[in-house]
């Protein structure tokens, strides 16, 4: 155990020490989180923290085995399975870290989430046996692939979106790793030593960043640090699997108890959006830690809340790994009574009682400057003396209405078009905010001409509101009637069939 705790020291220490001088590095390659009307901070915040996370958890455990020492060899000495942990989770990190610098599409990133997860599993880190309560012993030895890249991909997913307020995803991370070395200890097994270590080194890391992360933070760990520390989650647990009964169980009994606070928030997340009929990878700000904070919970408070939740989580994967049946029933019975009043309070599910919102509540900003700007751009719209009058026009309703960028694209079926295709991007639009802008389209079809309007704004809930539509669904009704309207009779007859937006 004294390998141990240098190693938890020298994880503190050097994540600590690291945080400042990954701070910097994300300041000049422009991984940079803004605020946008679904972030909570109001500030630039640098992120990539996760690298820290990443040194302080990586390097104390191949200084350990520079030194020979005795869990060090043991751990050393299940190569293949090292060599997934390692070559796994620097490939999450590095998912992460271009995601932080340039960013990705939710798609791109759950392919590559299952890339790693692949090479993972190739390595041996797999789910093939586990013993469960109530159910025994249960093999999944024929479809281990099949049952360990969900496994990977859920948890890495699960602490990815509960990153949401300043030291959350940490903290959560922290008792998770408290769980499994806890119940590794107890196990007795000489390989669940090696889950001791790795735990405790990454609780280690975690707290270390923690001083820089916690409200008010001064770094963001990004998906850098939520995609690497739920791969370690996962894949920790797994170097248990096989030793014994103890082993097995740890494998998925703890981790998925411990996380159950954003693996609940996960699937309520993406029935939620199922529900509204919206892509299940979308963004929005309903997420449970959003829901206190607009109950008037602090930033704080909504946090060491949500703390109290994971610590509760901790309790109870511990109680099941050491309880009996019955003991087992009450706590899950205890923890979800919990979690339900929790849930209920906050009003983040509706199906779970909540109250439902108060209908006097403030509409989204955007929506209140597109009711101020569509009366006058629907005057100046039937009022223009010509189309080529309609860029003017709706450069200035996109001004007025507070939008990110406007589009006008325009083709026809033989490839040449009467409506020139043109774009408008606000002066203080950041890549970020392009990037998580919703975005509204609509279409004109004249004749074999197919005209194409797209809105782009910044959205608490990332989506297209029923009240934004109608309003933008009026200014390209408008827009529709002008573009049809016959040019005006002159002294000189103009060439007809060629209206262009200059």
């Amino acid at each position: 155990m004294v390998s141990t705790l240098t190693a938890v020291i020298l994880a503190l220490i050097l994540a600590w020490v690291a945080t400042p001088l990954v701070r910097r590095l994300a300041f000049t390659v422009g991984a940079v989180d803004e605020p946008t009307a679904r972030r909570v901070h109001t500030r630039c915040i640098p992120r990539l923290g996760g690298l820290a996370i990443v040194a302080g958890f990586m390097l104390p455990l191949f200084l350990l085995a520079a030194l020979r020492t005795q869990i060090a060899v043991m751990w050393f000495s299940q190569t293949s399975l090292v060599a997934g942990l390692v070559v796994g989770g620097l490939g999450i990190a590095a998912v992460g870290a271009w995601d932080d610098i340039k960013g990705m599409r939710a798609r791109h990133k759950l392919l590559a989430q299952i890339l790693v997860a692949s090479v993972a599993w190739a390595f041996g880190l797999r789910l093939e046996c586990v013993t469960l309560p109530y159910f025994g012993h249960v093999s999944f030895w024929p479809l281990s692939f099949l049952v360990t890249i969900p496994w990977f991909v859920a948890i890495i997913n699960a602490v990815n979106l509960i990153d949401g307020l300043d030291g959350l995803a940490a903290g959560v991370g922290f008792f998770a790793c408290v769980a499994n070395f806890i119940t590794a200890y107890l196990g007795g097994y000489p390989g669940n030593l090696v889950i001791c270590l790795l735990a405790a080194t990454l609780a280690g890391a975690i707290v270390g960043f923690l001083f820089h992360n916690f409200h008010p933070a001064t770094i963001f760990m990004g998906d850098t640090g939520s995609m690497f520390l739920g791969f370690m989650l996962a894949a920790i647990p797994l170097f248990g699997v096989g030793t014994a009964k103890g082993g097995t169980a740890l494998a998925i009994m703890v981790p998925l108890l411990a996380l159950g606070l954003p693996i609940f928030d996960m699937i309520s997340a993406m029935v939620r959006r199922f529900v509204a009929r919206r892509p299940i990878f979308s963004a929005d700000r309903s997420h449970i830690h959003h829901k206190l904070l607009d109950k008037g919970h602090s930033h704080r408070g909504a946090v060491l809340i949500l703390y109290g939740l994971s610590l509760l989580f901790t309790v109870v994967a511990l109680v099941a790994y050491v309880g009996r049946s019955h003991e087992i029933g009450f706590a899950l019975a205890g923890c979800s009574a919990v979690l339900f009043i929790v849930v209920r309070a906050a009003g983040s599910f509706a199906i779970f009682g909540a109250r439902p919102p108060k209908e006097g509540r403030l509409r989204e900003v955007t929506v209140e400057a597109l009711r101020r700007a569509v009366p006058r751009a629907l005057l100046e719209i039937e009022t223009a003396s010509g189309p080529e009058k309609l860029r003017a026009v709706l450069d200035r309703f996109a001004k007025e209405a507070q939008l990110v960028a406007m589009e006008v694209s325009s083709a026809g079926a033989n490839g040449s078009a009467r409506v020139k295709s043109w774009s408008w991007t606000h002066d203080a639009a950041t890549q970020q905010q392009l990037r998580e802008a919703v975005v509204a389209a609509f279409t004109i079809e004249l004749g074999g001409e197919t005209v194409t309007l797209r809105f782009r704004w910044d959205s608490e809930e990332s989506a297209v509101s029923p009240q934004a539509e109608l309003l933008l669904q009026l200014v390209v009704d408008s827009a529709d009637r002008l573009l049809r309207r016959p040019p005006p009779r002159t002294l000189e007859p103009r060439a007809q069939g060629r209206l262009s937006i200059v």
